[in-house]
């Protein structure tokens, strides 16, 4: 048990200095493992191909896990260090003010904790001083007299020194209650805080390491996360991280990667440290859930860290990873590019289906990469950054099975996700170093409703100077003007085989999707009936649909490829007919290599080149 002369004499300037070397040792590792994934691993992969360079370069990627894995854990140790010299801090106080009072009153504190104090005041009968005694810490009744003559047992003494010294043994027993909660709490923690015989970092490894960060953060709350600016504007967080010392951005990062990598208005470079060491976190607990759920997202999860671990191709920036997270169907948002130091910047919020999985790492990072090159090539004078940013839950229905049941496809995930968007792009603004970046939002799918959405909130898009919408289904809004950037801002991209682009409104798709000819008349004017009528072999269908079409109008309000919308159209291609494989034309617009012209024009666009694309007639 501790005792007060321990708690008065505890230097916590010890622990302190222990946890600045355990931080020295984080960094050291952190570094290590920088040169060693840059230079070593880098130069072994470009310049060799034997058996001999591939076994290396296994070697060394495990060494890269080992050195990630003491760069978090001894993080996690130092943090825990701090921490516990911060809350030892306030019981130490409340027992050396103790301490003082007592010795200011000449009063003696016995080894135990009691309090002894001198005779005071005065017998009503005797004229005598009342005797002195002492008193222990708790309730009054716990007080000792010298002699039971002198003050029977369960009455207080009326001593008035005694109730001093009862306020004085009370504090001193308070302070080591709580002093010993701390410790008990602690040491707890510091015991989880150890690896595996071995050198390996297996998968067991990396579940420990998630179960120590959730355990670390428990108990730092008090020390680090209660001033985590959370609730304040991208702009004030970005001021809060400016003013922190070094050591205190080490400890939030070490402590609290998952907040910190996720928090709009931290600098990018920064949020892609924190979100490389809660990908290893999160893959730990992933791989310790062990559900169907857990394992389609640690699919996701490992593809991105392959990524993330491999060198640059094709021309591509170096990637950042800007946000990471297992909650929902999955989060992550991917830039390549610093958008910090870049003055193109676009941010594409993908659509129907996606979700942290191997679809997204391969597919929609895919696409991120492609405008990246793409809009370096078509300004090769400025520096770009192009994001993909998964910051929402989208419909999961495949977007190939969309007309079996258009029902999935309400506004509520997409109004959420523009929120979510809006704050992302805030702090993009806020973060930017270039002075007056050229910012482009971009949606795919229903993530075209998102950005709609987004675009139509109180201010519009922070910083957009411009907006792209491929494969949409409508934005809910009647004219491009609703979206706050201008009409001419406003660039939709629309493939001929794309039926996502002329979905029914949802009524009409009551009726166009319950089976026969007769179900085009209950669809009334649907935009989609002489191409559903075609696909379904209906003659009637495709005569009904073609009479009773209004072409302006879709599932989320006015085309956005359409004469009555406003925008420009730009040339894409005609992509694959309708078929087995569902609707592919959907998924082409980005990919350089199926659709060269769409690709290319995005490109110019987001390459602050709109000038430079190829146009279509709106429908």
């Amino acid at each position: 048990m501790l005792t007060w002369q321990q708690l008065r004499d505890l230097k916590l300037t010890g622990l302190q200095s222990a946890a600045d070397s355990w931080g020295a040792v984080s960094r050291h590792a952190n570094a290590a493992r920088d040169r060693l994934s840059n230079e070593l691993l880098g130069a072994i992969e470009k310049s060799q191909t034997s058996e001999a360079a591939t076994s290396a370069a296994g070697r060394l990627k495990t060494l890269d896990r080992n050195y990630d894995y003491i760069h978090i854990e001894c993080g996690l140790v130092r943090t825990t260090l701090d921490s516990l010299a911060y809350e030892l801090a306030g019981p130490q106080s409340k027992l050396r003010d103790a301490l003082d009072d007592a010795a200011a009153l000449k009063f003696t504190v016995g080894e135990d904790g009691s309090v002894s104090y001198p005779p005071g005041g005065e017998n009503l009968m005797t004229k005598q001083p009342l005797p002195g005694g002492s008193a222990m810490g708790g309730s009054p009744l716990m007080s000792r007299p010298p002699a039971l003559t002198q003050t029977p047992p369960g009455f207080t003494d009326t001593n008035p020194n005694h109730a001093k010294a009862q306020a004085i043994a009370d504090h001193i027993r308070d302070a080591l209650q709580e002093a010993h909660r701390v410790d008990e709490r602690f040491s707890a923690t510091l015991a989880k805080l150890k690896a595996e015989p071995g050198l390996n970092v297996a998968g067991a490894t990396l579940e420990d390491m998630a179960a120590d960060a959730a355990a670390v953060r428990e108990v730092a709350d008090q020390y680090l996360k209660n001033d985590i600016p959370t609730d304040k504007s991208p702009a004030e967080r970005k001021a809060w991280w400016t003013y922190l010392t070094d050591k205190e951005r080490e400890e939030y990062l070490a402590a609290y990667p998952n907040i910190i990598g996720n928090l709009d208005g931290i600098p990018s470079a920064v949020r892609d440290e924190a979100n490389r060491d809660n990908l290893q976190v999160l893959i730990g607990r992933m791989e310790a859930d062990g559900s169907e759920t857990a394992r389609t997202k640690l699919a996701g999860l490992l593809s991105i860290d392959e990524q993330l671990r491999a060198e640059p191709t094709d021309g591509a920036p170096r990637m950042y990873l800007l946000g990471i997270g297992d909650q929902g169907n999955g989060r992550a948002i991917v830039s390549f590019g610093n958008p910090d130091t870049s003055r193109n910047v676009s941010a594409y919020v993908p659509g129907l289906g996606t979700s942290l999985d191997t679809g997204f790492a391969r597919n929609d990072i895919d696409r991120a990469r492609a405008t990246a090159i793409g809009a370096r090539e078509a300004s090769p004078e400025s520096t770009t950054a192009s994001i993909v940013w998964l910051g929402y839950d989208a419909p999961q229905l495949p977007a190939e099975k969309l007309l079996d049941n258009t029902a999935v496809m309400g506004t509520e995930d997409a109004e959420a996700g523009a929120a979510s968007y809006d704050r992302f792009m805030a702090g993009v603004s806020a973060t930017n170093e270039t002075g007056d970046p050229h910012i482009t939002a971009i949606g795919h799918s229903y993530g075209s409703l998102t950005v709609g959405l987004a675009a139509q909130r109180p201010g519009g898009i922070p910083g957009a100077d411009d907006i792209i919408l491929v494969g949409s289904p409508g934005t809910e809004a009647k004219t491009a003007d609703d979206l706050g950037v201008g009409r001419d801002h406003v660039f939709v991209g629309a493939a001929k085989n794309d039926l996502v682009t002329r979905l029914p409104s949802p009524p009409e798709a009551g009726g166009l999707l319950s089976g026969g000819p007769l179900g085009f008349v209950a669809g009334a004017q649907s935009p989609l009936g002489p191409v559903y009528g075609a696909v379904q072999g209906s003659k009637l269908g495709y005569a009904i649909g073609e009479a009773f079409s209004d072409p302006s109008e879709i599932y989320f309000g006015t085309d956005p490829a359409s004469h009555e919308f406003g925008a420009h159209r730009f040339a894409v291609g005609d992509g694959p007919p309708v078929g087995m494989n569902g609707i592919p034309a959907h998924s082409n617009y980005f990919n350089p290599d199926a659709d060269p012209e769409s690709a290319a024009n995005i490109a110019r666009i987001v390459a602050g080149k709109p000038g430079d694309i190829s146009t279509e007639e709106p429908r």
